[in-house]
């Protein structure tokens, strides 16, 4: 039971991606109740599985009175794929302390520079490896087991620099488990027999007069313990579940709490607790907070099924029409033109009276915000910068207090933007959050925010989130310019567009067939040109970076604007190009740069209005047309941008590639 729930676990989050896998389990398995045994393998979470299950020496039907386990999926960063860089990670050969860790630690070469000088060996490539050594060093130091197991990896933490979600085992610990994090993210999963009493966990901070003389290390120690309480106690029966995401636990509890960074979680006899090693964070001015919640999550197991569809990518493009309208659904008053963001309510008037408004992302949700970048600068009057948060952080951006900064991200852990909002926030700007995540990262740590709505979004590349970052940014806009006589024309209009949208969205699905055709006329090209410009440059980016991800084919997405600038040398008969010419006031500027394609004897493929007459005029016969529903301007990229989907979906099954797990790449990016 043990084994094939960390193996469930590590399949709900192959999404994430990963190129192998592990896991680490104590009692009968491992020969002995101190013992714990690792079976590691590179490639797939079924390769695991199988080899777990070919295990001679481990009986599966004996019960046992440890039930702990740990399992990983690592993405490479240091060293190459293969079972000894595989995580868990070990201090020596007898397992003694066994760790997986999502992230990276920056300083792992002066720690593995200073065990080295104590003597002890290194077997894989991993920045990892030196945590369970580093704590194998600390406990011998002091002396073994007079250290309780939560005290142990308090000592262990401040020395590592980076980012980090950790969860140890030990030999010497047997049927304890502890774990951390600081900027990746981390959860507890609660299951139990009985009712919760207890909704919250205090916070347990290290005592001011504790002196560590004892550590090499001297950090402040922590004695006391706090229990889950349940309804008849006496007949308790607990289960706690650390995950980096709550699609591994949910079938299991839908009961969680978020650690924070440094926050440390102990299960030692049953019992759960929080501890923290001193009451002091990085930024001052927050606020201390004492306990942790436990929440109850709404997603269900089924929303992170395939149900008939072959791969999640394809679902996921197909569920567009509901995730469209469940983004707007209680927010969008299509009788009263009213829009109302509850995340936002409070603080709209210092979002009016700010300086400039600064919308900063990584990705996709980078594209979202160009996509809505023009919209914004009009229902506001104000000043829209888009960033890119790694550069952002390189320029060290000057922010003021009166700034207000926007920050994207589907997961909410993305860790440019966590830190590009950590440095916003140190310089007293108004920190707005828009996430698919509840409990993430930055929806914890910025002040308000919009929450999109889209439902879990499994694969790497994002599709649905995409859709509904951009209307979630509209509806900004629509709050923003609600007492503005000179706007309500226009937000009637813009309005008029949302409540058509999800409708519209699915005539564009039914050009499936035709996009798939299209596919098999390009699936063995080397390079292909999207071009638009106005609101359509976003869904250029887009659909360039979905082409990339999917199909591994080159592929860029230009301004035509720019089109003389450079990128009209590459035009030629054997080029591959994708036009998006729409029915806005830059139609003639398009129609121009379609011209300067003609004559360099390029044969776009052209996405544009249904019935634009106007357009054959200027088209040649050969061309390709992807004719698609017109609306509102503002709006047009999001239907604009489904075709682009669809292309690299059908593009990269028709070159044998998985497109839910894109090679190198992962759904969550939690490191720099």
């Amino acid at each position: 039971h043990i084994l094939q729930t960390l193996i469930d676990g590590l399949k709900r989050l192959e999404y994430r991606g990963y190129d192998s896998a592990g896991v680490a389990i104590e009692g009968a398995a491992a020969k002995s109740e101190s013992g714990i045994k690792m079976i590691k393998k590179r490639g797939t979470v079924q390769a695991v599985s199988d080899e777990v299950f070919a295990q001679k020496d481990i009986d599966f039907n004996e019960e046992i009175s440890i039930h702990t386990g740990i399992a990983h999926t690592r993405w490479a960063t240091h060293g190459v794929p293969n079972e000894v860089n595989s995580h868990p990670q070990r201090s020596d050969l007898q397992n003694e302390f066994v760790t997986i860790h999502n992230g990276i630690i920056t300083n792992y070469k002066d720690i593995k520079s200073f065990l080295q000088g104590k003597g002890y060996q290194f077997e894989s490539d991993t920045d990892t490896e030196v945590i369970p050594k580093l704590t194998k060093f600390i406990f011998e130091t002091q002396g073994g087991t007079k250290l309780l197991f939560r005290e142990l990896i308090e000592q262990v933490i401040p020395h590592l620099e980076g980012a980090f979600a950790l969860v140890f085992m030990s030999t010497h610990y047997p049927g304890e488990a502890v774990a951390t994090r600081r900027g990746s993210p981390l959860l507890v999963g609660v299951k139990s027999s009985k009712h919760v009493v207890t909704d919250h966990i205090p916070i347990l901070y290290g005592d001011d007069s504790g002196d560590g003389s004892h550590s090499p290390f001297r950090v402040k120690r922590m004695n006391s313990v706090i229990n889950v309480s349940v309804e008849d106690a006496g007949q308790m029966e607990m289960e706690y579940y650390f995950a980096s995401d709550a699609s591994a636990v949910i079938e299991h509890t839908n009961r969680v709490l978020y650690l924070e960074d440094d926050d440390v979680a102990a299960v030692h006899e049953g019992n759960l607790s929080l501890h923290r090693v001193n009451r002091v964070s990085d930024d001052k001015n927050a606020p201390e907070n004492t306990r942790r919640s436990i929440e109850t999550l709404k997603l269900e197991l089924q929303q992170i099924m395939k149900g008939s569809y072959e791969t999640f990518m394809q679902k996921e493009i197909f569920e567009q029409p509901d995730s469209i309208f469940n983004t707007m659904r209680g927010r969008v008053d299509f009788e009263t033109n009213e829009v109302r963001l509850g995340g936002l309510k409070d603080h709209l008037p210092m979002i009016r009276r700010s300086r400039r408004l600064l919308f900063i992302a990584c990705g996709t949700s980078y594209h979202s915000a160009v996509a809505t970048r023009q919209i914004l600068e009009e229902t506001t009057e104000m000043p829209v910068m888009v960033e890119l948060a790694s550069d952002f952080l390189d320029r060290r951006t000057p922010i003021f207090r009166d700034d207000v900064c926007f920050f994207i991200s589907q997961s909410g852990e993305t860790a440019d933007t966590l830190n590009a909002l950590r440095y916003c926030n140190k310089r007293g700007a108004l920190l707005v959050g828009i996430t698919n995540t509840v409990g993430s990262t930055i929806s914890r740590e910025t002040a308000c925010g919009v929450h999109i709505n889209a439902g879990p979004e499994i694969g790497v590349a994002s599709t649905k989130a995409y859709t509904s970052q951009i209307l979630s940014l509209v509806m900004v806009g629509l709050m923003m310019c609600a007492d503005r006589i000179s706007m309500q024309e226009r937000r009637r209009e813009i309005i008029e567009g949302l409540k058509q949208l999800p409708d519209l969205v699915r005539r564009v699905l039914k050009l499936d067939d035709e996009i798939k055709h299209m596919a098999k006329e390009l699936h063995k090209q080397k390079s292909l040109l999207v071009m638009g410009r106005g609101y359509q440059y976003a869904t250029c980016l887009e659909g360039a970076l979905k082409i990339k991800e999917l199909t591994y084919m080159h592929s860029e997405g230009i301004l035509s604007g720019e089109l003389k600038h450079g990128p009209l040398a590459l035009v030629d008969e054997d080029m591959p190009v994708i036009m998006i010419i729409m029915k806005d006031r830059v139609y003639d500027k398009c129609i121009n740069a379609l011209q300067q394609v003609s004559a360099r004897r390029g044969s776009p493929i052209i996405i544009c209005s249904e019935g634009d007459d106007s357009l054959e005029k200027h088209a040649s016969k050969k061309y390709k047309i992807l004719e698609i529903p017109h609306i509102v301007d503002c709006l047009q990229n999001v239907l604009t941008v489904i075709p682009l989907q669809l292309l690299s979906f059908h593009v990269a099954r028709l070159r044998g590639f998985d497109v839910d797990c894109p090679r190198n790449l992962a759904k969550s990016v939690t490191v720099e």
